[in-house]
């Protein structure tokens, strides 16, 4: 028999059958083996109608599963009238073909499904290059068993999971030498946009930046909303986020930052994606400060920090200057939890952006951060200085200010200031004793 036809697969509301090969050494795999797949085709849309989880050393080179596993596989798919099957296994194109031959259903894998929400999510013009160049790079190597056309990406489309929102600005004949010119072209007006933000991305130095970095769903844009109160998208989804956006930021003792939001990772984001989004991520590669979000509550807390900073490597992004921000501690039902984090991990703050906890502690610790340390100050200047004035409501602390009874005579000004801010301080008609 041959492959199934896949040109007319459209699995929004479909149902699906998920499976997965783990090491027997995964102990949280034991219990929660497909839980992020679920969360992942929940957001494609897709309705989970059974599951099945093979525990071995190594997949199967042929099928990823073992003989006996594919059979009851079968089963599974017949007595839940299943439609398609997802593995959490990212599959080679071997193993995609003999599974479809075998059960005579569409196969997608973990980097299938994620690069189909990416398409879903995209919408910038940036996002929908990125995107497509990630998935002709994906399809490239499986031609034989992907759709016969490869249509224009959707953009917000309700196609839902594989639903033909394939790469390419029009209908893409399945053939390489077609796909290697349009990759060509994806990588060459990539390269433009990046030359361009990092243009802008160095206009910036002038002013302090820092950008959110965790994994997906760790609640970022709500961070984001709650710092700067910016109308930004706050959803319970998977990659809700995409486009890097950025919002000034006041914080308290120390003055106005960029503040930017970035893409969410996820553990085994395919590398042809993460290599696309390079130029998203460089407002982080250049931020002064990194808050990496940390979804507290989740049991995979400690694994998704590691898959954060591992993909940070991989864009070349040192995490110099990091802080880790242990979000959404109300709805942590054991706060052992979080106390383990706190000690394996020395520079932390634990916050609920939803709920607004823990927002003064964190603007404190950022301050800090940014100015490389604090000093007391003593000031005198005229009772008619605005300008310091000013200054000193952006920038300072105020500890005191005694006004004179005598109009002619000095303000006296008690304060702290960020150590960095003192070169700016407006020096006429003043006078700066400062007390390290």
């Amino acid at each position: 028999m041959g492959d199934p036809k896949r040109d007319s697969l459209n699995v929004a509301s479909q149902r699906a059958v998920l499976a997965g090969v783990f090491h027997p050494d995964d102990g949280f795999a034991r219990t929660n083996a497909l839980d992020e797949l679920k969360g992942l085709v929940k957001t494609a849309g897709v309705e989970v109608v059974g599951e099945l989880v093979q525990f071995r050393e190594t997949p199967t080179p042929s099928t990823c599963l073992g003989s006996g596993k594919v059979e009851e596989l079968k089963q599974l798919m017949e007595a839940t009238d299943a439609q398609m099957v997802i593995f959490d296994n990212n599959l080679t194109p071997s193993q995609g073909r003999s599974l479809e031959q075998e059960l005579q259903k569409p196969i997608l894998d973990r980097s299938e499904v994620i690069l189909d929400i990416f398409a879903t999510h995209a919408r910038t013009h940036e996002a929908m290059l990125q995107v497509e160049l990630a998935q002709l790079m994906y399809y490239r190597t499986r031609l034989k068993r992907m759709w016969t056309h490869l249509e224009r990406i959707g953009g917000g489309g309700t196609g839902g999971l594989g639903a033909g929102r394939g790469p390419g600005e029009k209908q893409l004949e399945t053939d390489r030498r077609l796909i290697d010119k349009r990759i060509a072209e994806l990588k060459a007006r990539l390269r433009e946009v990046e030359e361009r933000r990092v243009r802008t991305v160095g206009l910036r130095r002038e002013q302090p930046t820092v950008s959110l970095v965790g994994y997906t769903n760790a609640g970022k844009s709500t961070l984001m909303r709650a710092l700067t109160g910016a109308d930004v998208l706050v959803e319970d989804k998977l990659f809700a986020t995409l486009d890097t956006r950025t919002r000034r930021w006041h914080v308290n003792a120390f003055g106005d930052v960029l503040l930017s939001d970035t893409v969410g990772f996820v553990r085994n984001l395919p590398h042809h994606l993460v290599a696309s989004f390079r130029s998203t991520l460089e407002e982080a590669r250049h931020a002064d400060l990194l808050l990496h979000v940390v979804d507290a509550s989740n049991l995979e807390a400690e694994r998704q920090i590691s898959t954060v900073y591992e993909v940070l490597k991989e864009l070349g992004i040192e995490p110099k200057n990091v802080l880790l921000v242990l979000n959404k501690v109300d709805r942590v039902s054991d706060q052992s939890f979080v106390d383990v984090l706190r000690r394996r991990y020395e520079d932390t703050v634990t916050i609920s952006a939803a709920e607004g906890l823990g927002l003064d502690r964190l603007n404190a610790v950022v301050a800090e951060r940014l100015s490389g340390g604090f000093v007391e100050a003593e000031i005198e200047t005229g009772v008619g200085n605005g300008r310091l004035f000013a200054w000193l409501n952006q920038h300072a602390e105020e500890h005191s200010r005694i006004y004179p009874d005598d109009a002619s005579s000095r303000v006296r000004i008690s304060c702290r200031l960020p150590r960095q801010a003192v070169g700016s301080i407006p020096r006429e008609d003043t006078v700066v004793n400062l007390h390290n």
